[in-house]
């Protein structure tokens, strides 16, 4: 039995909710950023990027207080109003390239810790520590967990009666998305979604499995402080976005290495061709199309790999990943990588970037290799969560990727 709750959000009055509204932090760069910081005082950025008022830049712990003070001079100046009463919103984005179409509630950190909220990805600890004192000093989430469910056809035709009203909001972006959001707000209405829910076995995290450690570890911590827990107080409960399997578009995630662990090019090359067929593509790129196929860039050139049959014996599932395959016979016991979770010499970049970002970062000398493979699919995602594996880090970038600023969750 899935549980999701309504809540008060405060969000952007309806004129401002375009201007309010920003893409993940992470995705601007600092031309981008720093225009919308000039020209845009709603933008959702300056809650972000508090350093901004005082002409200094921030990191880490410093930045969570003015986080928390710069979001209440957005509420004292009425750029953010709070529902009176607790509600779930049906929110729906449409671009060229994607259509989606969910609703925003309140889910469970109990789901999260029972397993009914199931996770298919590895954390990484210093990630998880980070993001929940974040949220413990700012006292609320923006950015929801992006959770999946099967396709529900009932849900669905719920959802399509109540986007026949006229919407909260709706307004378009400059990445030319079209974003519209109707609240839920008559209670046999809220109780007939939840109901649906309460059918449901389980449900999958498909992005935010940080935000989601990191709000199980926040509510577990109050609660040892809380002689009166009850497991109804807020912090029992993280900003979700629950969408059906079908509006997922899903990527994979290209992993750059700094070094070859000592080898040179042409021993590192020797020691592949052990697990993996090997062709010098020269410049041509290449972009795996099938499984147990990966890319690799190494010393200005393009590298075709393919699993050798005699390598393809598999335990299980998780054995089966291609982001398993790659840590397996490449990362682990050729470059040294042993824990992905933490190892400084492994970092990643969105399979959805241009493959020439992958190369100008190993041509400049920062990588020394990088390698790429095919998206995994929602059916390996559900198998991997469902039998209590978990991927490698990084092993999908999923969208839609969240407005920030949009309705937010108070503890």
């Amino acid at each position: 039995m899935v549980q999701i709750i309504p809540f008060k959000a405060v969000r952007p009055q309806r004129a401002r909710a375009g201007l309010v509204a920003s893409r993940p932090y992470g995705e601007y760069n600092e031309d981008e950023m720093k225009a919308r910081l000039e020209y845009n005082p709603y933008s959702f950025l300056h809650i972000l990027n508090p350093g901004y008022k005082f002409k200094h830049t921030l990191n880490g712990t410093d930045k969570f207080q003015l986080i928390k003070n710069r979001y209440l001079e957005f509420k004292e100046e009425d750029t953010f109003i709070q529902d009176t009463s607790p509600c779930l919103y049906v929110y729906k984005i449409e671009s060229r390239d994607l259509t989606c179409c969910g609703i925003i509630a309140a889910a469970s950190a109990e789901d999260y810790k029972n397993g009914i909220i199931k996770k298919h990805e590895e954390t990484i600890e210093s990630r998880e520590i980070l993001f929940k004192d974040y949220v413990k000093t700012i006292g609320f989430n923006t950015e929801p967990v992006l959770l999946t469910y099967e396709n529900t056809p009932e849900i669905q035709q719920f959802l399509n009666k109540i986007m026949q009203e006229i919407p909260e909001y709706e307004f378009a972006t400059r990445q030319r998305e079209t974003h519209f959001l109707w609240k839920v707000e008559k209670p046999e209405n809220i109780q007939k979604i939840q109901q649906y829910f309460k059918n449901l076995n389980s449900i999958y995290i498909a992005d935010g499995h940080h935000r989601c450690a990191a709000s199980a570890l926040l509510s577990e911590e109050n609660a040892q402080k809380n002689d009166l827990h009850t497991g109804k107080e807020s912090y029992n409960h993280f900003l979700s976005y629950l969408i059906p399997e079908d509006d997922l578009k899903i990527y994979e995630f290209s992993r750059l290495i700094t070094d070859l662990n000592g080898y040179s090019k042409e021993e590192f090359l020797m020691l592949l061709d052990e697990h993996f067929r090997i062709e010098n593509m020269h410049l041509q790129l290449h972009i795996p199309s099938e499984k147990h196929h990966f890319s690799m860039y190494l010393d200005g050139e393009f590298y075709y790999l393919w699993l050798r049959k005699t390598s393809s014996n598999f335990d299980n599932c998780l054995s089966e990943l291609d982001s398993q395959i790659l840590f397996e016979r490449i990362l682990e016991p050729i470059l040294g990588i042993h824990d992905l979770r933490n190892d400084k010499r492994i970092n990643y970049i969105p399979g959805k970037r241009d493959i020439l970002q992958l190369k100008a970062l190993i041509d400049s000398g920062e990588f020394a290799v990088g390698f790429g493979m095919k998206p995994i699919s929602i059916t390996e995602i559900k198998k991997i969560a469902d039998q209590n594996f978990a991927m490698p880090p990084k092993s999908t970038y999923i969208e839609p990727k969240l407005r920030s600023g949009l309705t937010i969750y108070e503890f």
